[in-house]
């Protein structure tokens, strides 16, 4: 199971987790070749759909799954709200990329 690209949407009072790659068992059909990116709907209560749909309108956070469990013969996804980085965040994390990289040249300049 794959959830790194995965996240959470919302579609009439429903939840449903996008892009998550979960292979299917070898052994369960051997006739039928289900697909393995498909989106698959989540069982949450009303108001906990309510309460993440409005973060996510009001806020502005992104509804991510952030790690899924086998329970007797239930797939359970843990998800959380999650807050993408500004824009200044990212030119930050540039600079201190770019840095390291200069910081790491100079090195090896300097012994050889």
């Amino acid at each position: 199971m794959t959830i790194t690209e995965a996240y959470v949407i919302f579609r009439n009072n429903e939840a449903f987790l996008f892009g998550a790659h979960i292979q299917p068992l070898l052994s369960s059909s051997t006739h039928v070749s289900p697909d393995s990116i498909r989106t698959r709907k989540l069982l949450l209560n009303r108001r906990e759909i309510e309460k993440l749909s409005g973060a996510i309108n009001q806020k502005g956070y992104a509804c991510v799954p952030l790690s899924c469990y086998w329970k007797n013969s239930l797939v359970k996804c843990q998800i959380g709200l999650a807050l993408g980085k500004k824009q200044h965040d990212k030119r930050k994390t540039l600079k201190d990329r770019d840095w390291e990289r200069d910081k790491q040249r100079g090195f090896k300049q300097h012994l050889d």
